[in-house]
């Protein structure tokens, strides 16, 4: 089972670094409707996202930004979670302040759980079948979000 949880990996990772290493600084912070949730600095200069413990209805259109923050913090508390660790809350992740931050931050936290995938015992097969398809669709919101942006310009 490792070997095709690996090769799913691969598979959606190819498909991130496609639309991350195409993401221009502009792309982040860019509104895509006018009722979205993006990432913004608290007066402490901290970047905090948009966020409500129940989804709002209707579901705000999320920035890019605020994607790339949904991907450290889902990434960072599953890391968590699968090495024992007490995974972090969305209020105690932060987003870095820029894209190209977020997308190292990003590209770190694959190069983490790829070491960790190759490792994970049969108890956290569904955790990273879940956390393949997770990454592939936030990938394609993203991707989509850009080329829109893209367009639009």
């Amino acid at each position: 089972m490792t070997d095709d949880l690996l090769y799913q990996f691969d598979l959606a990772w190819a498909l991130a670094d496609l639309h991350l290493s195409a993401l221009s600084e502009d792309d982040f912070l860019a509104e895509p409707a006018a009722l979205c949730w993006t990432v913004r600095p608290d007066t402490d200069g901290v970047w905090r996202p948009d966020f409500a413990d129940t989804e709002p209805d209707p579901i705000p259109v999320p920035t890019v930004g605020w994607l790339t923050w949904h991907i450290i913090w889902w990434w960072s508390a599953t890391i968590d979670r699968v090495t024992g660790a007490i995974p972090r809350g969305p209020d105690e992740v932060a987003w870095p302040g820029d894209g190209a931050a977020a997308v190292q931050q990003i590209r770190d936290l694959a190069a983490q759980w790829r070491d960790h995938l190759a490792a994970l015992g049969s108890e956290h097969t569904r955790t990273a079948l879940w956390l393949n398809v997770e990454l592939t669709k936030n990938i394609s919101e993203i991707g989509q979000l850009r080329l829109l942006h893209a367009a639009g310009r």
